[in-house]
Parts: structure tokens; sequence; C-alpha cells
């Protein structure tokens, strides 16, 4: 027997619908590209995405059509985002941060129609043009005073673009399993892999994202993300932040820390999120300038570990709860965020942040387990390291023209992260699986390492690679950037992190360098480091 309960699917454009509808007069606030600050509503955003649809069902963009975005977070490429999903057509966000080659190569990979680019990118794009093979219009994010002359392929700018529409048009009608967006993993080996979301995925996504023990994000609140759309789905922000009626704020390409600080004041955000090196840079200008953060409660920090010094600055001198969250492109991208349960509730100071430090708890529409190499599961004991897999309505099955099999026999996918999960159901990443060192049978943690390096007062970024030793197998090699016009010794590297580790843990060496290497998304480059460091010889114990 089935539900007697209406069919109603669950499709993306729903979501500016009911922002339009219900907080339509709610601001959406964009720094420009072209400089000005911008404010629209989510009612004229409706409107709006309403042309771009009738605009490419015009230049005969149909449904399953990808159509490229490379882009800043603005409301025009949140129009596009649904103006897109509204005709049964693909966003795919292209990641500026990539190299030219890449980007020819994800680009052809999709067979994008169309793009819609930013000013900023004009260059890369009009330098590698002859690359981009199915490519069949570019729009100019801009208008016409500011469209300059370019080389692309039936160029236009976005303005004079969606005015040859009047937005009396419909959202075309389709299956809510159908494809709405895709983004293309970095991994750090190969091609890139596509990951194609659909609109139910993105839209129980979104309602997982908002969960209190998630975001918590309320009609209330005034949004910041930092996190660019280009980045694994802008962590939902797209789709959570209208789906709940906040206020939205959008950097556009200033993501600089007295810029990101002018707004947060300006706007009154109340919730933010982003990489650690947004933050840095943030904190960097607070202690510059002796600014305060009185509005801001909540910040989300994911992307790459955030460092416990940085979560204690926030909490400590600013008053803002920082909530660490982990996932990945292929999760949609949010698989755990690291707010207190009742258990740890209580907990203040250095336990708290003890908790702080683990990758959180994963959300409803997420189920986790940690196993050995052969598959069998391991306890949740917050000790025991395992490959961390993952299953649910909003993880990939199977990457864009790819046949390969990526689930275990019970459906979970190989994050690739090595992870711990304790009782209470917090997990830790403790390593990538190809990073992690294996010292006498044992695992050491890059990450722990690396994190408590960073703690050092003089120490800008540190990187932790396994170096070859006769004995052992592998040992520990710390790599260091000191902070500029700083100097220190490894003895004094060394003593800082003595008797915060499991002595067997302590790296054998450091090496200081100019610069760590870095992938085009900004995570390190361990791949490049330990070729680099192949022939290195550790000192003799």
């Amino acid at each position: 027997m089935l539900g007697l309960m209406q069919d109603w699917p669950l499709l993306c454009h729903r979501i500016i619908d009911h922002a339009a509808i219900q907080h339509g007069e709610r601001p959406v606030v964009t720094r420009s590209v072209e400089g000005p600050i911008h404010t629209t509503n989510y009612a004229q955003i409706r409107t709006r995405a309403l042309k771009v649809a009738q605009r490419l069902d015009r230049d005969g963009i149909k449904l399953g059509d990808r159509v490229a975005t490379l882009a800043w977070n603005t409301w025009r490429h949140l129009e596009c985002w649904y103006g897109i999903l509204g005709i049964g057509a693909i966003y795919h966000t292209v990641n500026p941060r990539l190299f030219p080659e890449q980007i020819c190569w994800i680009v052809n990979h999709a067979e994008d129609r169309m793009m819609f680019v930013d000013l900023t990118f004009l260059p890369i794009l009009e330098k590698n043009a002859h690359g981009l093979k199915t490519i069949e219009r570019y729009v100019v994010l801009t208008d016409a005073a500011h469209m300059p002359k370019t080389t692309l392929k039936n160029a236009v700018s976005y303005e004079e673009w969606i005015a040859e529409a009047d937005s009396d048009f419909a959202w075309k009608s389709f299956d809510e399993n159908t494809a709405a967006g895709m983004c293309y993993t970095s991994g750090t080996t190969g091609n890139p892999k596509g990951v194609l979301y659909s609109h139910r995925s993105n839209v129980l996504h979104a309602f997982m994202a908002s969960l209190p023990d998630a975001k918590g994000i309320a009609a209330r609140d005034v949004v910041l993300p930092v996190v660019p759309l280009f980045h694994a789905n802008c962590w939902s922000l797209a789709f959570s932040t209208p789906l709940t009626g906040a206020s939205l704020i959008l950097p556009g390409a200033r993501l600089d820390g007295p810029s990101i600080y002018e707004l947060l004041d300006k706007y009154k955000v109340t919730f933010t999120a982003g990489v650690p090196t947004v933050w840095l840079a943030l904190l960097q200008e607070l202690e510059k300038t002796g600014g305060k953060l009185p509005y801001l409660k909540r910040i989300v920090i994911g992307g790459s570990a955030s460092p416990r010094a940085m979560t204690q600055k926030f909490q400590d001198n600013y008053g803002v709860e920082v909530i660490h969250a982990w996932g990945m492109t292929e999760m949609s991208p949010l698989g755990s965020l690291c707010t207190m349960k009742p258990e740890y509730a209580a907990l203040t100071g250095e336990a708290k942040l003890d908790i702080q430090m683990k990758q959180g708890h994963p959300p409803f529409g997420v189920e986790m387990k940690i196993t050995d190499d052969s598959g069998k599961p391991l306890p949740w004991d917050g000790k025991t390291f395992g490959r961390l897999k993952v299953r649910g309505p909003a993880v990939a099955r199977r990457y864009f023209k790819d046949d390969s099999e990526i689930l275990d026999k019970e459906g979970f996918f190989d994050t690739g992260d090595v992870a711990t999960m304790d009782p209470h159901g917090y997990m830790q990443i403790t390593d990538r699986s190809k990073d992690v060192i294996k010292s006498g049978g044992e695992w050491i943690s890059s990450i722990d390492l690396e994190n408590l390096a960073v703690g050092h007062p003089k120490v800008a970024e540190a990187a932790v690679i396994g170096v070859q030793h006769p004995k052992w197998d592998e040992r520990p090699l710390l790599v260091i950037v000191l902070k500029k016009d700083q100097k220190a010794s490894k003895d004094e590297i060394l003593a800082f992190m003595q008797g915060k580790i499991a002595k067997w843990w302590m790296p054998d060496d450091v090496a200081f360098v100019e610069e760590i290497p870095h992938t085009a998304t900004g995570k390190i480059l361990k791949t490049e480091l330990r070729e680099r460091f192949k022939d290195y010889r550790l000192p003799v114990q």
C-alpha cells in the first residue's frame, strides 16, 4: 500500500520560489566585481532567474545540457544557478583556481554548451578559448557599460542578454532525480572526476545543512558565504540560505581580511563559512586594527582542518562559536559538523577544544563507518584508526562518464580518509589514506602533527610527510614555513611539540622551506613534497 500524499517533486527552483514568496524583501547584498555594492532581494532574484531560464530556453539549451559558470559569489551568479536549474539544465561550476589545462579538460569532458563568466576571468578564457571545444556562447556577467572588447565566441553582456526576456515564463517540470549540478573533484593525481548532483539530492542536502545541530540557519540570520559557489556546491549555502529565508551577503572577488571584515561589520553578519586561510587573514586584520565581531555568532570552518589556535582565538577573543566541518565534493559536500551533543555540552576550556578538533557528527542523511583494509568494521572507541566510509541520499554512487564501481557491497563510499569514531558518534580525520605515516606497523597522523606545529607562534604553515627509514619503514619529516621575518631552529619547534603527542610520534627532523606547494584549490600537494624529499636522509638517532 502506498501513502496518499501529494506527488511534489523536490526541485531546486522550488527553493527560490519559497524565498521569493515568504522572504521576498530579504536583502541580497553583493560587493560587485565592478566595485560598487549592489543590493537586491529574493523576489527580484527569482524574477531575474526566470529571465535567465527564458533566455536559455530561447538559445536552445535543453534538459540535461551543461552550462558552465566561471564566477565569484554575486547576485548574478545566483540568478544563473536558479535559471539553469529551472529548465532542467545542469549548472557546472568551474573552479578558476585550476590550471588552464585542467579548466579546458573539465569543460570539454562535461561538454558544456554555454559559459557564464565574470570580468576577472576573461583573460584566462581568451588565452585558452581554442581549447574549449564545446562552448557555443559566452555570457559576461556585467552590463553594457562595463563590457570589454573580447575575442570570445558570440560574447554578450549578461544584462543585455536577459533584457531580451520578460520573465513571463514557467519553470519546466521533470523528475526530482534529474541531474541539477556538476562539480569536479580537485584530485592531486590523475584527471578530475565529475560529481553529478540531482535536484532531489540538493534539496535534501539543504535541509540537512540547515538543521540546528548542523549550520542552524534561520530567517533571522545574516549569512556571508565566503566559500565560493565553485567550491564543492558552496557547502549548500546557495540553497540552504534562501530555503530558510536568511539575508545573504555575497563577497564578490575580494576575499582579503579587510574586505571580509568590512562586510561582517557593516551588514551585521551572524553566520559565515569558509576555509582556514580566509580566517587567518581575518584574524590578522582584527589583531592589526583592534576590530571586534559583535554581531557574528557562528563560523563554519572546513576545507581543511581548523588549527586549534584559530578556534581558540575566535571563541576566547571574539565570542564567536566555531563549528568544525568536514565533507567532500562527492557528498554535496557536508558530511559532519562539530556541534555539541548533551554528552559534551558542559565541557569548557581545553577539554572543549579537544572535542572541537574533531570533525564532528553527521546530520541525518549521512551514515558513517570505519573499517580495516579488508572491509571489517572497527570499533567506535575514539582511538582505532580506520578507513572512513559513508552513504546517504546526497552521496555520489558513480562519477560522470565513468562506470567504475565506487561503492562497497553495502553501498558505502570510501572517502579516502583515515579516521576515528568515538562512542558518541564524533568523527575525527587523522589523515588521508595515502598520507598516513606507517611507522613500525603503527599509524601516525600527519594532520595531528601539522595542527600542533601550526600552533607555534612563529609558524605560518606546516606539512608532514613520511620519509623512508631502514628500521621503522617510515618516519615523519616536519616541513615548516615560518611567518615573515621570523627565525626558529629545529630544536625550538620540537621542544614546543614535546609532551603534547606520543613520544614515538615526534618528527625525526624539521625542514624549513620558503613555501609549501599547493593544489589549485589550496590543499597541500604532498605528492610534490614527497618527490622533493624522496632522497632525504633523516639524522641518525
